[in-house]
């Protein structure tokens, strides 16, 4: 018995987010009797039609996961499009005689995705690169949601909980409670307000001589050695990489994979593989 679905090249988490959602929502969650019988399907012959139809039965889960980690003023479309790579490596890996339901296993998969991708767009949270910062930075954003700041003891408690250092805590803690601060002043402040802005006490070294010809030199060897690695990808890569990150205007996966007939995800591992090459010949 085969299921009625939609592409997944159709149900991407674009511009119409709320059509997704109601999209993806549509789709008849699996018993655990088809569940297993399409698992086993894709484990023993590698159907692919079988990892079609498991993935898209569980796109719902996904959002769900997605929208609480709404709080970190990142795109809920991101979220969900990194939640269901995530989900996707999940099929990949079930084993169905592991005795347990899909999504119990795919929770993991979904989250690691999704953490990835906070961790390497969130200001705040650049250094938290060890297992034990990630695991201190999302158990303390959570529990910062419950507790206003903490007190000695609960900082202890944490530490102990999560194996880590009470000054770990303390330091995660203030970066978790910072926020930014205007360069300038406000307009009607008075004198006595006005001198605790950045501008009134920092120095600007921008017309520095020997800084502007140091910029000027890296900014063009800089350019050069971009120009000279693009030349090295294929025509396809460089225009992806020149619409996502070069143009005025980028464009989005949706509107690539319209034009070049693929996947949005194929237009992600396309410009997720030409930026590592990037990289790879900017840095040798």
């Amino acid at each position: 018995m085969s299921t009625s679905l939609a592409p997944v090249d159709q149900l991407v988490p674009g511009a119409n987010l709320a059509a997704y959602v109601q999209a993806v929502g549509s789709i008849p969650v699996l018993s655990q009797e088809r569940e297993q019988e399409l698992a086993e399907d894709l484990y023993h012959n590698n159907n692919l039609d079988a990892a079609r139809q498991l993935v898209m039965s569980h796109l719902r889960f996904v959002v769900h996961i997605a929208r609480s980690y709404s709080g970190y003023g990142l795109p809920e479309a991101d979220l969900i499009q990194e939640g269901n790579v995530g989900l996707m490596k999940a099929v990949k890996r079930f084993d169905p005689a592991r005795g347990v339901r899909l999504v119990s296993f795919a929770v993991h998969w979904i989250k690691a995705e999704i953490h990835e991708f906070i961790l390497r767009n969130w200001r705040i949270v650049k250094i938290a690169t060890t297992k034990a910062q990630r695991k201190l930075f999302f158990n303390l954003r959570g529990q910062k949601k419950q507790l206003g700041w903490l007190s000695q003891a609960e900082a202890e408690a944490i530490a102990a909980d999560l194996n880590v250092d009470v000054k770990d805590v303390q330091s995660m803690e203030g970066r978790l409670s910072s926020y930014d601060t205007a360069f300038e002043s406000p307009v009607d402040s008075d004198d006595d307000e006005a001198w605790q802005a950045p501008a009134n006490y920092l120095e600007d070294r921008r017309q520095d001589p020997a800084s502007l010809v140091e910029d000027a030199d890296w900014q063009d060897s800089s350019e050069t050695r971009l120009h000279i690695a693009l030349r090295d990808l294929d025509e396809r890569s460089q225009d992806i990489v020149a619409r996502r990150w070069l143009a005025e205007d980028k464009a989005t996966l949706q509107e690539l994979a319209a034009e070049y007939g693929v996947s949005a995800e194929r237009i992600r591992q396309l410009e997720q593989n030409a930026m590592k090459k990037l990289r790879a010949s900017m840095e040798a």
